[in-house]
């Protein structure tokens, strides 16, 4: 009996260990194809649930004495198990889910975005979890289900500002949660047909029609297809054809607007019924121009009558009703074709009401793209004013494809390990919406401009080139490497050129670059990239695919000063682009770091407020010098801060160096020598690179672990308490590298080295210190040095010391317009919280005018933001994008600080640098705070470059056009 007891003991506590740990993907996707050949799929067994909380067996129902219950199964072991650990949900069954729980606000809304996500795999992948699971009789009831979904709604929005911020999420949810007005039918449109050609690849053209122009004339395309090859399909394919078929003709079924206030009573008597009910009168007879003009301004209309209402029934009945205008309206975009360019301007201005009015710009972005959009009835324009319509219009296409990202990239992305057709979820998002047409559109405007300024793009032979977009200009050449997945795990090289679908925070030298999600102008990778001559531009999701093709290829890649880009394979480069690769000496593109005046004797702790401009590369790097100068001019703006001049890194490298015979400088010096005698005796580059990679990791372990002196952290505490009035220890500290090795004339050096962000505890700033120190011999920092410095051995860092600011939000600031390429404009990017902007993230951007107002450029599209916590480490909070991250008030205060900087730091420093300046600031119940000046370095040999003058044509863009010119 106790041999007995014992053994159900052990076996219950490895079930509960087994089940402890989280899985990793391997284990997960063999659970999934485990539950494909399940004849139940992901459940257990069915069961009735009673409402007095009992179980019953399903031939057992709930007894009236104790109320009615519901029928469904239960989910298998390993599928609770999964959820627990992992918060992963297969096979969600909405009557056996807690409302709050399904909402998920913890979780950035997983478990709604998950149902969404197997809904789509379902549909794709013959029922995926449920290939054999779907026809397992009483699992799931769609009358309990449909009960659920409307008490779900009802619970959602009675909250409004719960709608507001989640408009876009809970709007698309609608097509998937079963509320007795849900209808998803495009996406099984494109489902079916991603599968038929999956099975059967002559179907591919009709597949990418479908997906990417989809018309009612394409249903009998695809009954020729199937009439011409039905002597080689399957019975089972030709069944799968008939289904799409019959999807198809339910799409293009004409939606009777008529029935809309039929089936919302309660909107009836509202202003909006009045609307809707005029909407119904016309739509039955209108043109396509017209409904597509009168479905905008609904649309636009229901969005801001869904936010004001409280009721959330009607909040419901009017959801509904916009998710159908927009189907009659994707029905008829294609349908309407311009012949003039005002008439395609006006088709662009109402599809952008649209994509707001759908959620996929929030309306106070499509109220700053207005007003340029809306001047359609011009009877002229100018070339630049046509191009700037063009730019707007371009950037709400942008907008929308990164609300979709930003919603469900997380997801996607975790779901995307262990069931790789995941991936397709968001493209199919995208394609299924407004934008789509829109983006179609604004290509159509591109090209007709490209043609009227001979400012075209050359890429291959891809389609919709207008939508490249170049942002630094340079040239390259090397193998083209396309990323269509996440850029993090990949290794790269300086001699090839990546296209990703967003740039890696921590890039290493590459030779050129080009992504889909820009993040933002002014972020160290873009700074980087500029800076250094690298060809960067913007690219759509479409152009990144069609890419694909030429992956492994050697290619010649170029960005104009003007932004048009060339891409073209090695084979067809010119004799004048083929020269632009002939060998060189190095040392002609490198640049020496000055090191005579180096402090290395001041091996005392610095007050920050001792220190300026003029100190920088004597005493300390820039970061502390020019803070410190900050610090004089703008004393209420900026931090206390504590400076670790140079010296004391350098005093403390004399130590010896743990298993090795020399002190941790001369183990650093000996490995340069050895470097030059390696190549002194030809050994390649690449092998000299990999010995010095091996000797500076080693190095770095040693420093993290060196003994700090004795004196110079009694010093730290005494000199922390002076300047900061509390001990070591007690408030939250930035321990930021500052080089002798950055912003320098000719390089910037932006984001190559640590940060410690937000340390408290002593112990944790000591560690920081000696990691700071090790940073500069990282493999990132020394590749970009090595490559563009002719003495990157000679790297000495200094640490700057100030305390932490839990800033609402923060960013960077350009005292040019990067944009306009005007002098006396601004640039600003800024992000919620800490750090967002300058590490890449998808940033609010404008361009402040000098001749007054500002420009919007791009909204934040990130969905976690950093938080400071007093007890130190960062925090991730969420982010919802319908407020702007700046106010007015902020806009102004960084205008007038931009005109006291270009004013006061030439007459107060001895520099005689006269360009813009790059400065990192932040906002606190809205003051400001400044956190760090540079000089903006662009790359003088990249704008001056003979051959990039060459390709860039010379636009008169006060040519005049008139807007009824013909098409």
């Amino acid at each position: 009996m106790k041999t007995k007891s014992l053994a159900t003991i052990i076996l219950i506590l490895f079930t509960i260990t087994g089940f402890s740990q989280k899985l990793n993907n391997e284990k997960i996707t063999e659970q999934i194809n485990t539950y494909k050949n399940d004849i139940r799929g992901p459940y257990k067994d069915i069961r009735w649930f009673c409402t007095d909380g009992s179980i019953r067996q399903p031939k057992d129902p709930c007894p009236e004495n104790i109320g009615p219950g519901v029928q469904h199964a239960r989910y298998k072991d390993a599928v609770v198990a999964l959820g627990e650990q992992n918060h992963i949900y297969f096979g969600q069954i909405l009557a056996y889910t807690d409302i709050k729980e399904f909402w998920d606000t913890e979780h950035n809304h997983s478990r709604l975005k998950q149902y969404q996500l197997d809904k789509y795999l379902r549909t794709i992948d013959d029922g995926w979890i449920l290939q054999k699971g779907q026809y397992y009789r009483g699992s799931i009831q769609s009358e309990d289900e449909q009960a659920w979904g409307i008490e779900f709604y009802k619970w959602l929005l009675a909250d409004q500002e719960r709608v507001a911020q989640n408009y876009f999420l809970i709007r698309q949810s609608l097509k998937d949660i079963p509320h007795e007005g849900d209808d998803n039918t495009s996406q099984l449109m494109r489902s079916q047909s991603k599968v038929i050609s999956d099975a059967y690849e002559p179907f591919m053209d009709l597949r990418v029609k479908i997906h990417s122009q989809p018309e009612f004339v394409d249903i009998q395309k695809v009954k020729d297809f199937k009439q011409k090859h039905t002597a080689k399909i399957t019975t089972s394919l030709s069944k799968q054809i008939d289904a799409l078929i019959a999807t198809m003709q339910a799409f293009y079924k004409p939606i009777d607007a008529s029935t809309f206030l039929a089936n919302a009573p309660l909107v009836k008597k509202l202003a909006i019924g009045k609307k809707i009910e005029a909407y119904a009168i016309t739509s039955a007879t209108d043109t396509p121009k017209s409904i597509i003009v009168n479905s905008s301004d609904l649309l636009l209309e229901l969005r801001a009558a869904i936010l004001e209402e409280t009721n959330p029934e009607i909040k419901l009945q009017l959801l509904d009703i916009s998710l159908k205008v927009e189907d009659i309206l994707f029905k008829n975009a294609p349908k309407w074709e311009p012949e003039s360019v005002n008439v395609l301007l006006e088709k662009i201005c109402y599809l952008g009401m649209a994509t707001a009015g759908a959620g996929y710009a929030e309306t106070w972005e499509w109220e700053q793209l207005m007003g340029s959009l809306s001047k359609y009835e011009a009877k002229k324009m100018t070339l630049g004013e046509l191009t700037a319509i063009l730019e707007n219009a371009r950037r709400e296409v942008e907008w929308s494809a990164a609300m979709v990202k930003a919603t469900y990239q997380d997801i996607v992305s975790e779901y995307t390990g262990f069931e790789p057709k995941a991936y397709g979820f968001i493209d199919d998002k995208i394609r299924g919406s407004i934008a789509l047409y829109l983006g179609k559109a604004v290509g159509e405007l591109g090209d007709f401009i490209a043609q009227e300024s001979s400012l075209s793009n050359k890429v291959l032979d891809i389609q919709n080139q207008s939508t490249f977009r170049g942002l630094n200009p340079g040239y390259a050449y090397g193998e083209l490497v396309v990323v269509d997945g996440s850029p993090d795990e990949i290794e790269v090289a300086s001699d090839k050129i990546y296209i990703f679908q967003r740039p890696p925070a921590d890039l290493k030298p590459v030779a050129g670059i080009g992504t889909v999600a820009e993040g933002n102008m002014v972020s160290h990778v873009q700074l980087l990239a500029r800076n250094l001559g690298i060809p960067n531009a913007a690219l759509s999701d479409e152009n990144l695919k069609d890419l694909l093709t030429y992956n492994g290829q050697k290619v010649f890649y170029a960005v104009s000063n003007k932004g048009n880009v060339i891409l073209k394979l090695e084979k067809d480069m010119t004799a004048d682009e083929l020269a632009l690769f002939a060998k060189k000496e190095r040392k002609e593109e490198k640049i020496a770091v000055p090191v005579a005046n180096i402090r290395l004797d001041e091996t005392a702790i610095l007050n920050m407020r001792s220190v300026d401009a003029d100190d920088s590369g004597k005493l300390c790097g820039p970061k502390a010098a020019n803070l410190g100068q900050l610090k004089k001019m703008f004393p209420d703006n900026v931090v206390e801060g504590l400076v670790i001049p140079f010296g004391i890194f350098r005093d403390h490298m004399d130590q010896p160096m743990p298993g090795q015979t020399v002190t941790y400088w001369r183990f650093l010096n000996n490995m340069f020598a050895e470097a030059d005698k390696m190549r002194e005796t030809n050994v390649p580059e690449k092998e000299v690179e990999n010995y010095q990679l091996l000797q500076l990791e080693t190095l770095r372990t040693a420093i993290k672990i060196m003994p700090l002196k004795d004196s110079f952290t009694s010093s730290l505490e005494k000199e922390f308490s002076t300047v900061f009035g509390k001990d070591l220890g007690a408030i939250p500290v930035f321990l930021r590298s500052d080089t002798n090795m950055e912003d320098l004339k000719d390089f910037t050096g932006a984001g190559l080295n640590l940060t410690i962000f937000n340390a408290v505890a002593k112990e944790k700033i000591i560690a920081g210190i000696k990691e700071v120190w090790a940073s500069p011999y990282t493999e990132r920092s020394f590749k970009w040095r090595q490559k563009y410095l002719l003495n990157p051995e000679n790297v000495f860092p200094s640490i700057l010391v100030i305390p932490s600011v839990d800033v609402d939000y923060s960013g960077v600031l350009i005292t040019k317009g990067l944009n306009s390429g005007n002098e006396e404009d601004l640039t600003i990017a800024f992000s919620r919280g800490a750090g967002g902007a300058v590490d890449g993230q998808s940033a609010e951007t404008y361009e402040i005018k000098n001749s007054g107002g500002y420009e919007l450029l791009a909204p934040a599209r990130e969905p976690y933001h950093n938080t400071l916590p007093d007890t130190g480490g960062t925090g991730k909070k969420l982010a919802t994008f319908e407020k702007s991250v700046l106010n007015e008030q902020n806009i102004e205060e960084i205008r007038a600080l931009a005109e006291t900087i270009r004013k006061r730091m030439p007459a107060e420093t001895t520099t005689d640098y006269k360009g813009a300046y790059d400065v990192e600031l932040g906002f606190k119940d809205n003051k400001l705070w400044l956190f760090q000046i540079r000089p903006f370095v662009e790359n003088k040999k990249a704008l001056s470059s003979a051959y990039l003058e060459s390709i860039t044509p010379k636009i008169n863009t006060n040519k005049e056009i008139a807007l009824s010119t013909k098409l």
